[in-house]
């Protein structure tokens, strides 16, 4: 899955493709689809969320821009794929989940791989984690209407935040560092994501 549908693709972070290569991505998918986990799409994990394809999560990964110090957020845990992933690449990982059970089995499956610098609450994503701010880095796996406020906020002097915006298919990569009051937005290409709902985010 590595060499063919990320490396491929251009990822080149040697320590980006070790941290796929080590997580076994069949746990994190629901079972019936379990024999597709290591092709190159996206798929469903129940509650209608889906793992990312396995480029997009690497893309995502590399545009945080990790050197493995960062307390990194993410939004948006699923059932953990991308958490385990970064859990390998940053010094602590915080991850919030709307749905409980989809966080729910994030968690064992986290515990069962014997992780332990990543913490989890279920809990509107999009109002951040604001008592263990600001974050390094912050990552939503979710597409947003805009640039959630509160995220901005809890986003360090010199962060990055990664996460798709807009909706259905005209949705885009971005990647946000604060400059001052303000943020600065990098186009990073198209993006195709559920959409992010919560307080900040599209309404249910």
């Amino acid at each position: 899955m590595v060499d063919r549908h990320v490396a491929a693709r251009g990822i080149t972070d040697t320590r980006i493709l070790q941290a796929m290569r080590e997580v076994p991505r069949h746990l994190f998918v629901a079972p019936v689809v379990a024999s597709k986990a290591y092709g190159p799409g996206a798929l469903p994990i129940g509650a209608n969320q889906t793992i990312s394809q396995p480029y997009i999560v690497a893309r995502m990964i590399e545009l945080l821009d990790l050197s493995g110090k960062e307390k990194v957020l993410e939004v948006g845990t699923g059932t953990g794929y991308q958490a385990v992933v970064l859990s390998k690449l940053a010094a602590k990982v915080f991850s919030i989940e709307r749905v409980s059970e989809l966080a729910q089995r994030a968690m064992d499956l986290i515990k069962t791989l014997k992780i332990t610098n990543i913490t989890m609450k279920i809990f509107d994503g999009t109002f951040g984690w604001s008592d263990q701010a600001p974050f390094d880095r912050i990552i939503i796996a979710a597409a947003a209407p805009e640039v959630p406020q509160p995220l901005v906020q809890q986003l360090a002097r010199t962060g990055i935040m990664v996460l798709p915006i807009g909706s259905g298919d005209r949705q885009r990569l971005a990647r946000v560092r604060r400059v001052g009051t303000g943020v600065q937005i990098e186009d990073c290409g198209t993006a195709e994501f559920v959409p992010l709902v919560g307080r900040y985010g599209w309404k249910e």
